[in-house]
């Protein structure tokens, strides 16, 4: 559980410098055998708007080539809980472990996981999800989240 906590505060570190730089506060960490290998954060309005370029979309994509092999054995930390296209591609990427700060009812796929695809359906549950955990320190991130896009649709 240590480990879980030492890697979720490095994860909301990082959402602070998304939002520092004016994107939307969120951070993803990925690690090996208790090691960081790769770590993301949102950057979907600075320095270009990229609506793909959520924390865990930057995370993997930071993920070392050769490191895929040993991804069933990759712990993905966000801080707020995977929206349907990062879901979608932790599945397709085989990450084995998934642990989210803060629950996400307004965009996150918990509705949808009784409608999984078969292929979906079967790498879900092959994938351990923990979340939320740490939510009383990510929660307030996701308040700001839930905020900033609000502001962005007026």
């Amino acid at each position: 559980m240590f480990e879980d906590e030492k890697f979720m505060h490095r994860a909301m570190e990082l959402a602070l410098v998304a939002e520092r730089e004016g994107n939307l506060p969120i951070g993803s960490v990925i690690t090996l055998k208790g090691e960081s290998v790769a770590e993301g954060r949102n950057t979907i309005w600075v320095p270009k708007f990229d609506a793909t370029r959520h924390a865990e979309m930057e995370a993997l994509r930071a993920v070392p080539s050769d490191h895929w092999e040993s991804s069933v054995e990759m712990t993905l930390y966000t801080t707020l809980e995977p929206c349907l296209m990062c879901f979608g591609s932790i599945l397709l990427h085989r990450i084995g472990r998934v642990v989210f700060g803060s629950a996400d009812n307004y965009g996150g796929p918990s509705s949808l996981l009784a409608y999984l695809p078969p292929f979906f359906k079967e790498q879900f549950e092959k994938t351990q999800w923990l979340g939320p955990m740490m939510a009383s320190e990510c929660d307030p991130l996701y308040e700001r989240v839930r905020a900033l896009e609000e502001d962005r649709k007026g």
